[in-house]
């Protein structure tokens, strides 16, 4: 599906990936539907797409709140027309902790966000995309999704449900016009841990030693997979190393990240 012309909406357009699908979809020429619940700076992506010319509506909302999620596509179709893709993109890991020290309470929030967020979105999107004469879904999941990192266990359970969604939605979608795409990232340098609001974050800055890959890196790639219709995107090296070394030998794959990983833990 060529984008240029298209309606396409981007939860998490604040910043970090989201901000950078947003101007990599201005520069297909893609109308796009800014997404956060962060005002600020959802502004700040606005004021960047507007520095390239491109079109944009800002929608200021909590991919968890079910009331203003179903409301969400009459508020883009009246921004900016029928909408062509839904980009879910919008996620928040947890505090470094393992499960046992893990509140209930960020283990709603985390699943909340990650996975009944994305299902919202799709149930809300879904009939208008089946209208159109070609659609698509992007969802992002995580190399948490397949690769267990501890002290993110609740984390890595939400990508792999998200994972198992997609995989599910675009079986369901074989016979449609509309295609599904999931997405595995690896590190991408990201402000992701501040934007999740749990209360430890001290990781955050020991967790920055590891190489990443850039987020504007990583949003190409995921514009190029809805343009070519790709169904399954893995990105970094450490994403595609794990991704092999799961399917190999999952046992071996575990130890080497908990080796990487055991030291933010409490």
């Amino acid at each position: 599906m060529k984008l240029a012309g298209k309606v396409v909406v981007v939860t998490g357009a604040g910043s970090g990936m989201g901000r950078e699908l947003a101007l990599e979809l201005v520069r297909k020429g893609a109308k796009v539907a800014l997404v956060d619940f962060r005002k600020e700076t959802l502004a700040e992506t606005t004021a960047l797409v507007k520095g390239l010319a491109g079109t944009c509506s800002e929608h200021i909302l909590d991919v968890s709140d079910a009331k203003a999620v179903a409301a969400l596509p009459a508020e883009v179709t009246k921004a900016l027309g029928a909408v062509d893709a839904l980009i879910n993109n919008a996620g928040i890991i947890q505090p470094f902790v393992k499960v046992n020290d893990l509140s209930m309470d960020d283990v709603h929030h985390v699943m909340n966000v990650n996975f009944n967020g994305p299902v919202m979105l799709i149930k809300a999107f879904l009939p208008e995309l089946l209208q159109r004469p070609e659609a698509h879904i992007l969802n992002v999941s995580s190399m948490g999704a397949y690769a267990p990192v501890p002290g993110q266990s609740v984390y890595g359970a939400s990508k792999a449900a998200i994972k198992l969604l997609t995989e599910g939605l675009r079986s369901e979608l074989m016979d449609t016009k509309v295609g599904v795409t999931i997405v595995f990232p690896g590190a991408i340098a990201t402000n992701i841990a501040a934007n999740s609001g749990m209360a430890n974050m001290q990781a955050d800055s020991s967790a920055s030693s590891f190489p990443t890959t850039a987020a504007d890196v990583a949003a190409k790639l995921m514009v190029d997979a809805i343009e070519k219709n790709t169904p399954r995107v893995v990105i970094g090296k450490d994403a595609k190393t794990m991704d092999f070394l799961s399917r190999l030998n999952p046992l071996f794959a575990a130890k080497l990240i908990y080796k990487q990983m055991a030291s933010l833990l409490k």
